[in-house]
């Protein structure tokens, strides 16, 4: 395995561990961004069965305010993953760049040796031709 090959096999695990670490982070922010919708619904149900029923409608009050505290901390927790997942996603592009200069590297070796193997043989060839012309 040569060194372009090398590389390339590196930058290509670290794309992968870098697209697995975002796939994680978005699982983690769409799971609490589904406990958020949970608890809209839970407070729209709430908010129902207290209009409904005037005994309920004295505990609706404490219940709004810890249904805004749990909401607020959910959202800033989905807040601070969303800086995470920015992060992650420029993490993994800087990873592909990465990979793609590698990439490029390597092809232009394996260019520069089929020129070379090329020039060579045309050397070799007009060599060849020159002893068959002069008699050697």
């Amino acid at each position: 395995m040569s060194w372009a090959e090398s590389l390339i096999k590196i930058a290509a695990f670290e794309v992968e561990a870098r697209q697995k670490r975002l796939a994680d982070i978005v699982e983690r922010r769409m799971g609490l961004e589904t406990q958020l919708a949970v608890l809209h619904a839970e407070g729209e149900a709430e908010a129902k069965h207290a209009s409904l029923n005037a005994e309920a409608g004295w505990y609706h009050i404490g219940y709004a305010d810890g249904l805004r505290i749990r909401k607020a901390a959910l959202e800033a927790e989905i807040k601070a993953i969303g800086f995470e997942e920015q992060g992650a996603r420029d993490a993994l592009a800087q990873a592909f760049e990465e990979q793609k200069k590698y990439e490029h590297v390597a092809e232009s070796a394996r260019v520069a040796a089929v020129k070379e193997t090329a020039k060579r043989e045309t050397t070799a060839l007009d060599e060849l031709g020159l002893r068959k012309t002069t008699g050697r």
